[in-house]
């Protein structure tokens, strides 16, 4: 039951879109490939023969299936058991444990971002860290299942972890005790001079409802009009495609949200505004889109839409680039497929794959004290091994920032926390507000 309600809700762009295992896309085997497979059986029963050890059979399939997948592209998996679970509680869920969504890269086991308030986020865990060790023991080379199970357990209980920073020559060791994880895709805050703040943690169920009730609140919060509104989409790494459609059109008229093009029938689609929700919620407040390296997939979508359209004025870092839909397939009762079969544009057109989203206005994280190593070491979709590559061949120099310093920004974290600044970011984006006016770009109407 819980598998069938996870493929009715699974409309995913970390990207994933469900698709029948009926579907005419799953293409017949071409006749040519009969060597091919001959070649894989007699791998098969080679290694069943002269292995040094006894070898079970869905071992090697597994293995064989997972290597099939990894020589396409980084998205692409077979999901059972654990990665189904983790992938129904990024929908809806909770759970006891740390709070961290974390991936296998080449061996490790990497953070893409702590949960905002979770133990992990509190215990000053960071994206971009490498867990190398649980409670003493080496995980590095094992699965990825493994290391999720340790790290969860009762709430109340404490795990330690040896971590590896980029930047930092020595490892870090951190004992964090698990808690309640309760995920919570949005939140809400009013700040000074009446500038509404919503973060979108994750695209899961719901999230364009969640978004629009925020702003209701926001409203209601206010003493008169609210002057601006920042939607930061900072450390979030995608979900449901619907609901990154349904967010973007809370904040456009008309027009383009997303168009994705694929090679089989039916997967080339185009979304566009007034499907989901008539009018522009936020109608005349000027609107800052926060972004970073963390930015991916449904971000990337509702950031580019939003610029496109001259919505909203795009701060921050350049997103992670990855632009393109994964199907999720079912394999019978209690397993999928993860399947790229889509890239997906903006409404002007442009794919997102490598390149990401450039912000309007580039707006470094100094309050990080981290900052600049973790920039050395910065991870995204271009560096990941085997990713798709653009379709417009955008050299890797043109991707590049320039070098030279900003004015703006040569506060060092020690005096942005004199000042009180604990996320210049999101300091900088209030303060952009606070000046905007209605002849800003933030609310320029786009030309047609």
């Amino acid at each position: 039951m819980k598998f069938a309600a996870l493929l009715r809700s699974a409309a995913l762009v970390t990207a994933v879109a469900l698709i029948p295992a009926t579907t005419a896309t799953m293409a017949q085997v071409d006749g040519r490939a009969g060597p091919e497979f001959a070649k894989l059986f007699a791998v098969f029963q080679r290694v069943k023969a002269s292995y040094v050890e006894p070898v079970e059979d869905d071992v090697l399939i597994r293995g064989a299936i997972d290597g099939m997948l990894a020589a396409l592209d980084p998205h692409s998996a077979y999901l059972d058991g654990g990665d189904l679970q983790r992938l129904e509680t990024m929908i809806d869920g909770n759970y006891s444990g740390l709070g961290l969504s974390v991936v296998m890269e080449d061996g490790a086991v990497k953070v893409v971002s702590p949960f905002k308030g979770s133990p992990a986020d509190k215990a000053g865990i960071k994206a971009g860290d490498f867990i190398t060790h649980l409670d003493g023991t080496l995980i590095y080379g094992g699965s990825l299942d493994d290391a999720v199970a340790q790290m969860r357990g009762p709430s109340g209980t404490s795990i330690k972890l040896t971590i590896f920073r980029p930047g930092r020559d020595e490892p870090v060791e951190v004992d964090v005790t698990r808690g309640v994880i309760e995920l919570e895709p949005v939140t809400h805050e009013l700040g000074a001079g009446n500038i509404g703040v919503i973060t979108v943690n994750e695209f899961s169920a719901d999230v364009g409802a969640d978004v629009f009730s925020a702003w209701q609140d926001i409203k209601k919060e206010a003493a008169g009009r609210v002057a601006g509104l920042v939607l930061d989409l900072r450390n979030n790494p995608g979900g449901s495609l619907d609901e990154s459609v349904a967010l973007a059109d809370l904040f456009l008229t008309d027009g383009r949200i997303v168009s994705q093009r694929g090679r089989a029938r039916g997967e080339t689609m185009l979304y566009d505004a007034e499907t989901v929700y008539r009018g522009d919620m936020a109608e005349g407040v000027p609107l800052v889109v926060l972004i970073n390296a963390g930015s991916a997939s449904a971000s990337e979508i509702v950031a580019g839409a939003l610029q496109d359209h001259r919505r909203a004025l795009i701060m921050g870092e350049r997103s992670f680039g990855k632009g393109s839909v994964q199907s999720l397939l079912p394999l019978g009762p209690d397993a999928a497929l993860k399947l790229t079969t889509a890239r997906y544009f903006t409404p002007s057109g442009k794919s997102v794959q490598e390149g990401g989203i450039k912000p309007d206005i580039a707006v470094p994280q100094i309050s990080d004290p981290d900052f600049a190593l973790r920039q050395k070491y910065q991870t995204r979709e271009s560096d990941l091994r085997g990713h798709l590559i653009n379709e417009l061949g955008i050299k890797d120099e043109e991707m590049e920032s320039d070098s030279i310093a900003d004015p703006r920004f040569q506060l060092t974290s020690a005096q942005l926390e004199e000042q009180g600044v604990k996320d210049f970011q999101l300091h900088y984006a209030m303060e952009t507000l606070r000046r905007t006016t209605k002849s800003t770009v933030a609310l320029r109407p786009a030309k047609r």
